[in-house]
């Protein structure tokens, strides 16, 4: 497996990745709207312009990707992504890990998922990172959390 950063010429694939990976959580928590599924082609175009966007590939073939971007110093990582195929083979991890270090100069991040998204709650709190705050919404409660290094 291999991550680099990915490029605009990848947004169409990495979109089809996160709506197949999302899938899931839709389920859990019965909300086929999220936002991941609901994003446009236009719409992830505009992450890519605004936010750092990594590819984790295996034969040129992505299979995981992540995106961030730094607000008030402090980074926001988001749409952590791995084929649901490929899952519980530390994709997300070593996603994690390198868009971590791509912004060195930050010392704190901050993300969210489900309430009872099990698999990233775990991924997030094995790298360190704590709960600090939760947000109602109609399906499902966000769990925020946050790392400081």
């Amino acid at each position: 497996m291999v991550i680099t950063q990915a490029t605009p010429a990848d947004a169409a694939e990495i979109l089809a990745l996160q709506k197949l990976a999302y899938h899931r959580e839709a389920e859990r928590y019965n909300d086929y709207n999220l936002p991941p599924l609901t994003q446009t082609l236009t719409e992830i175009q505009v992450d890519f312009a605004k936010m750092v966007v990594l590819k984790a590939a295996v034969d040129d073939k992505i299979v995981g990707s992540v995106r961030a971007y730094t607000l008030d110093g402090a980074c926001f990582v988001g749409r952590l992504i791995a084929h649901p195929a490929c899952q519980n083979q530390g994709i997300g991890t070593r996603l994690m890990r390198e868009i971590e270090g791509a912004f060195k100069e930050v010392r704190r991040f901050e993300l969210f998922t489900g309430h009872s998204s099990e698999e990233p709650l775990h991924i997030y709190r094995k790298l360190g990172y704590t709960e600090f705050k939760q947000k109602e919404l109609e399906t499902h409660t966000l769990t925020f959390l946050e790392k400081y290094i």
